[in-house]
């Protein structure tokens, strides 16, 4: 029979822990923004100094609260002794500004991102994305949310005062070494915290409270609900409100990934309840349940895990009691929230499929993980998108363990999961989407519209920091096909098909004797070409922007897609 882990006994033999009150971190309301990274120094456990890392603090955020339609200016000044750099996940951006691993922030420099929010009212957040670094700057504590407001939502009787009815919900695990420092790649995280608090309790007021939830953890999905099965109201997901509310007793939410829920506590004065993870009731193939992984010896190829007490266990993240009702309490829920419409399968102008498999035997969990069978290369363009275009991603997931995929510039609306429409809950904005191992599929549908570059790429990944940091990693140019040249600019010289389709690419040439040079959009020769008066040459080049030189330097650009 499965059993509830008590906390302490998770972490120690001896009870060394006593209840913390809950950390709300503080907030950023203006459109100028001004984030200091920091090292600090953060008691995880009584008496111990454990070094970590924040944004205008020692750990974690301040949580930032824009408007739809907000000019936001904002200063990222890297303080540690590590380079770094600060994503807005989720967020409509563009590439320049999104924060991926190309947008580096070096020690005591700073980055200064500015763009208008257009998003819809939901919970984003931000966190460091440099390659082979992510896990080890989110696990030491930088990370924030995102809430967004607009118009829509303002129309709607839905809590809205930050730390009063609405309440940030930012659930991670983490794993100490005998000296109380966060280890990182590591199956041992073994302490549950919200909010970077420890056993933490808090009082909600007797109305109706909305949690702003987010799964900050490295690697471990969690299956969240109340102790005494009460229902909440599921409101949103990643990019925003749902078109009414879903009533639930759990929501299985993956590293990444967001949820927007209302309680109703109006006839629950004094009452005492947690926010539990279900860990028991996760199915197999599911970092966080009993069975990680599929197949004989899957599980055991993970050092620790069998021993952590938190897998396949349930678990107490919050302890909850129910206080008197503020001034001016929202008491109903509303039963209609936002519109929207989402993208028709028959408006897709292409179909993507990747496939994610291990470096290694099949069966292992250690990874690597590949995406068409290649690790992440800063150099290499995977995808060339042309702007506006509407696209279907065929996730196959060949591996033994469920993978959240997330992708950067847009959200997204799943299609089908194994062949099956997805459930309500999964049928509104997302940007992740958890992809069942042992050959799991899912189809979803983004538009790639208003932010286009020829240079800097958006990223999509495996959001288990530790497969992302070790290569399980595409990018991919959202490109203005229609601002690329037909024939090329230089004199005698013409590129055609321009775009080409099939990555098929005519050099044909008039009077002109020499070479001319191909190079990426990071400046990488790909090519030397020597050409001669009267003729075409026919090259075969993968997908991308390239651009064509001769020896006077002149460049026409070409795309591949």
């Amino acid at each position: 029979m499965k059993k509830t882990v008590i906390l302490a006994l998770l972490l120690s033999a001896s009870n060394v822990f006593s209840q913390n009150p809950l950390t709300i971190p503080t907030t950023i309301e203006t459109t100028t923004i001004n984030l200091v990274l920091q090292e600090g120094i953060t008691q995880f456990y009584p008496g111990i100094n454990t070094n970590t890392m924040g944004a205008n603090g020692a750990l974690l955020g301040p949580t930032l609260i824009m408007n739809q339609g907000d000019n936001v200016n904002i200063t990222v000044d890297n303080q540690l002794q590590d380079t770094t750099t600060i994503h807005w996940h989720g967020m409509h951006i563009s590439p320049e500004n999104d924060g991926g691993p190309h947008s580096i922030i070096y020690p005591g420099t700073t980055w200064n991102p500015q763009f208008t929010v257009l998003d819809k009212a939901g919970l984003y957040w931000y966190h460091p994305h440099l390659h082979m670094k992510t896990n080890e700057h989110v696990s030491k504590g930088i990370a924030g949310l995102i809430i967004v407001r607009d118009s829509e939502e303002a129309g709607l009787n839905l809590p809205q005062t930050y730390g009063v009815d609405e309440f940030p919900i930012v659930m991670q695990t983490k794993g100490f070494d005998a000296s109380g420092q966060i280890l990182i790649h590591t199956e041992s995280d073994t302490l549950p915290m919200v909010n970077g608090t420890v056993d933490a309790f808090v009082d909600f007021p007797a109305q109706v409270v909305r949690l702003r939830v987010l799964n900050g953890s490295s690697q471990r999905t969690i299956e969240f609900g109340f102790s005494d099965n009460r229902s909440f109201s599921l409101i949103g997901t990643d990019g925003g409100l749902f078109t009414a509310p879903l009533s639930r007793t759990r929501y299985r939410i993956s590293p990444g990934q967001r949820a927007d829920i209302l309680i109703d506590l109006t006839t629950s004065l004094g009452n005492n309840f947690q926010l539990m993870s279900f860990a028991s009731e996760l199915p197999n193939a599911i970092y966080g349940a009993a069975q990680p992984g599929m197949g004989a010896g899957a599980t055991n190829s993970l050092v620790g895990y069998t021993a952590n007490p938190l897998n396949g266990n349930n678990y107490q993240l919050l302890d909850i009691t129910v206080t008197a009702q503020t001034a001016s309490p929202v008491l109903t829920i509303p039963s209609t929230l936002a519109t929207f419409t989402p993208i028709a399968e028959a408006s897709a102008n292409i179909t993507r499929s990747l496939t994610f498999t291990s470096a290694g035997n099949m069966g292992d969990l250690n990874g690597p993980f590949l995406i068409n069978g290649s690790g992440f290369d800063m150099g290499v363009i995977n995808y060339t998108v042309p702007l506006d275009n509407v696209e279907i991603w065929s996730l196959t997931n060949q591996t033994p363990i469920a993978h959240p995929f997330h992708i950067h510039d847009v959200q997204f609306f799943i299609l089908d999961i194994n062949g099956n429409p997805p459930p309500p809950e999964l049928q509104g904005y997302n940007d992740v989407v958890l992809v069942p191992g042992g050959q799991g599929n899912v189809r979803f549908i983004a538009r790639f519209n208003d932010f286009s570059d020829p240079v800097i790429p958006f990223m999509y990944h495996c959001h288990m920091l530790t497969h992302e940091d070790m290569g399980m990693m595409g990018q991919f140019l959202v490109v203005n096909t229609a601002s690329v040249e037909e024939v090329g600019s230089l004199e005698n010289i013409s590129v055609y098909p321009n775009p080409s389709e099939n990555g098929i690419i005519n050099i044909e040439v008039g009077n002109y004797n020499g070479e001319l040079t191909i190079t990426d959009v990071t400046g990488r020769m790909i090519e030397k070409v020597t050409v001669n008066n009267q003729s075409t040459t026919q090259l075969n080049v993968k997908t991308g922007v390239y651009y064509l030189s001769d020896s006077m330097g002149r460049t026409v650009s070409f795309v591949v897609r």
